[in-house]
C-alpha cells in the first residue's frame, strides 16, 4: 500500500448464520457512510450457503424495507481470498473461465453476525490468508459467541453473572428430565436461548414449565446448545467498548438503555430491535447516577479484556432496583447500522457514525495478523 492510492476495504456481510438479513443491514449503513475518499470498497455478499460472491455498490439494496429482508443471492462467479507474494488478493473464479484478480486488500471490514462469520470461523481463515481485520481475533470472537463459556470468562474476571443452566445435546435428548428440573430451581421466567446466535434469534421467554419444552426446541432449532438463565429484575443497560490505541486501556462510551414500548414484546426480541418502528425507546446517554455510569463504563472494559476482545464490543448489563450490574452478555460484532445503540452510544460520546468506522479501521490496519 502506497500514499498515493486509496486504502482498500473488502466488506464482507450476508453469511450463513440466521442471522444473514441482520448482516446485510449492516453492510448497508456502512456502505452509505464510508468515506469514498479515503477508502476504496469492494463489497462481498456471502450467500447462505456460504458462496462469496461480488457485489455491486449500491446499498440501498440492502437496506431493510418493510416485508422484505435483504438477501445475497447466489451468482456464478465466485469470489475468493487468497494470499500470495506476502499480498492477500481477491480473486473472481467462473466456470470455463481463466479466474481473474480483483487486486490487493488493505483491510477486510467482516460485517458478519451469527455462526460461520461472528464465532472466530471467518477470523480464522482471514488469519491464515494474513490480511488485516477489524473485530475480535479467533479466541474472542469464539469465546463472544457462546454463551456458556463468556460467562465462564465473565465470572472468572470477576464480573457478577446472573444464574444460569447449560444444556448440551446430549444432556436433553438423553436426560431431559434432569434439565427440567434445574431449570426449575432457577425459578420461573427464564429466557431459553441458543448458545451460539445472535439479535434474540430462537430466544423465548418462558413463564412456567408448561412452556419450557417448546422454548427449547425452539431455541434448538438454532444451536443444539443452549443456556437458560434465571429472569433478572433491571433495566437493560448497554455500553460500547472501543480497543485502546497501542498500549491504550480500552475505551468505553456513555452507556444507553433499551426499553421495550409496545408490540406485545415481553423483551428485546427480533421485531422489537429490526422490524417495528418505535417498538423500543433507545435512549442514550441512560438516565443513570454519575456513580453508576462511571461503574458500568468500568466494568465494560473488564469484560471486554476477559474475552481478549479488540476492535469493538458493546457490552449489556442489567442494573437492578439495588443499583448493582449484572453482566448479560458480549457481542463482539454488535448490530452497526446507523441507529444501532453501539453507533449510537459512541455519538452521544463525541464521535460520529463516519469517524467510528474510520476509526476501526485504522485500528485494524495498526493490528499485526498472528500471535500478538
Amino acid at each position: 500500500m502506497t500514499d498515493s492510492r486509496k486504502i482498500r476495504v473488502a466488506l464482507l456481510f450476508g453469511g450463513r448464520s440466521s442471522e444473514h438479513a441482520v448482516s446485510c443491514v449492516t453492510a448497508a449503513g456502512v456502505m452509505g457512510a464510508i468515506d469514498t475518499d479515503k477508502y476504496e470498497v469492494v463489497p462481498v455478499g456471502i450467500t447462505r450457503r456460504g458462496q462469496w460472491v461480488l457485489s455491486d455498490g449500491d446499498w440501498h439494496q440492502w437496506a431493510l424495507n418493510t416485508g422484505h429482508a435483504p438477501e445475497v443471492s447466489p451468482a456464478q462467479a465466485t469470489v475468493q481470498l487468497t494470499e500470495g507474494g506476502g499480498r492477500p488478493r481477491l480473486v473472481v473464479s467462473e466456470p470455463n473461465r481463466v479466474p481473474r484478480e480483483l487486486g490487493d486488500v488493505d483491510v477486510v471490514f467482516p460485517l458478519l453476525h451469527g455462526a460461520f462469520g461472528e464465532d472466530g470461523t471467518v477470523q480464522g481463515l482471514l488469519e491464515l490468508a494474513d490480511v488485516r481485520y477489524v473485530g475480535a481475533g479467533v479466541l474472542a470472537s469464539a469465546v463472544g459467541m457462546d454463551k456458556h463459556f463468556m460467562k465462564v470468562a465473565f465470572e472468572a474476571a470477576g464480573l457478577a453473572v446472573g444464574p444460569y443452566v447449560a444444556v448440551t445435546d446430549r444432556q436433553w435428548r438423553r436426560d431431559p428430565q434432569s434439565v427440567r428440573d434445574a431449570v426449575g430451581r432457577l425459578g420461573y421466567p427464564v429466557f431459553v436461548k441458543p448458545c451460539r446466535a445472535g439479535s434474540s434469534v430462537g430466544i423465548s421467554r418462558v413463564e412456567g414449565p408448561e412452556g419450557l419444552d417448546a422454548a427449547i426446541e425452539e431455541a434448538r432449532r438454532h444451536d443444539l446448545r443452549l443456556v437458560i438463565e434465571a429472569g433478572i429484575v433491571g433495566r437493560e443497560i448497554e455500553c460500547g467498548v472501543l480497543e485502546g490505541r497501542g498500549c491504550d486501556a480500552p475505551r468505553t462510551s456513555l452507556p444507553g438503555e433499551v426499553a421495550v414500548r409496545k408490540g406485545g414484546h415481553s423483551f428485546y426480541d427480533f421485531e422489537a430491535k429490526y422490524v417495528e418502528d418505535d417498538a423500543a425507546a433507545l435512549s442514550c446517554p441512560a438516565d443513570l447516577p454519575e456513580e453508576a455510569i462511571a461503574r458500568v463504563r468500568e466494568l465494560a472494559a473488564v469484560a471486554f479484556d476477559a474475552v481478549a476482545a479488540e476492535g469493538l464490543s458493546r457490552v449489556d448489563f442489567f442494573y437492578t432496583p439495588a443499583g448493582e450490574f449484572v453482566i448479560n452478555e458480549i457481542n463482539t460484532m454488535p448490530g452497526f447500522t446507523p441507529i444501532s445503540m453501539y453507533p449510537q452510544m459512541w455519538a452521544a460520546t463525541g464521535m460520529s457514525y463516519p469517524e467510528l468506522i474510520d476509526e476501526l479501521i485504522q485500528l485494524a490496519l495498526a493490528r499485526p495478523t498472528g500471535l500478538r
